[in-house]
């Protein structure tokens, strides 16, 4: 089901604890990211719209750091989410979700949000699949973080999540259970595979992942 129509204020956002805030502007910055990182022309508008929405998102993501109440940052944080999962950034591509579906099966187990899951496996993610986009992670690196190579963004993108606070291991998860090798078996096994990533993941892999992010 999907909504016809539907409205956003910033002023909602205010009130909300700022960690919240930032677990859901980086949810946003993965929506960006898993659609830029899907297969698509090379060249094409949708690629520099998701750029240009992931640099706003991690520039006024560090703007709440320094002031929690900046009604810019709010403002543009809730346009950047509404852009990123309105559809006009997936036109002309076959979108990369699979860490979207990882967390999504370990949401299972944790009771954390969504955003803080997502910044625990995103940089393991890239590690495993930078060598079959390099490219496109090469450009995310410079536009994104001003960085020079694709392996310099991913640590980047890693180094934003310290910065902001979000968790980095699963151990600093809110969990209903241990999170022990066995669980994250579980994880890799049930979860959904994206077929149109960069390259496919077998479930090998995606434990061999979840184990990194312990």
């Amino acid at each position: 089901m999907r909504k016809n129509f539907g409205t956003k204020s910033w002023f909602y956002t205010l009130s909300v604890p700022t960690m919240q805030v930032i677990s859901g502007a980086f949810d946003t910055l993965s929506h960006a990211m898993e659609t830029y990182f899907g297969q698509s022309d090379e060249d094409n508008v949708s690629d520099d719209a998701a750029l240009a929405i992931m640099r706003n998102t991690v520039r006024n993501m560090r703007r709440l750091l320094v002031d929690p109440k900046d009604v810019q940052a709010h403002g543009n944080l809730m346009w950047d989410s509404a852009m990123a999962e309105n559809g006009i950034l997936k036109v002309g591509r076959l979108t990369d979700f699979q860490t979207h579906q990882i967390e999504h099966q370990l949401g299972a187990y944790t009771d954390c949000n969504h955003g803080q899951g997502l910044a625990v496996i995103h940089p393991a993610y890239y590690r495993h699949i930078v060598g079959d986009a390099k490219e496109k992670f090469t450009r995310f690196a410079r536009e994104v973080f001003g960085a020079d190579t694709a392996e310099d963004g991913i640590e980047a993108l890693a180094a934003l999540i310290r910065e902001c606070g979000l968790p980095t291991k699963m151990g600093q998860l809110r969990s209903k259970v241990e999170i022990t090798p066995e669980v994250l078996r579980k994880v890799a096994d049930t979860c959904n595979i994206i077929r149109c990533n960069p390259r496919e993941l077998s479930r090998d892999e995606i434990y061999d992942i979840l184990l990194e992010c312990l």
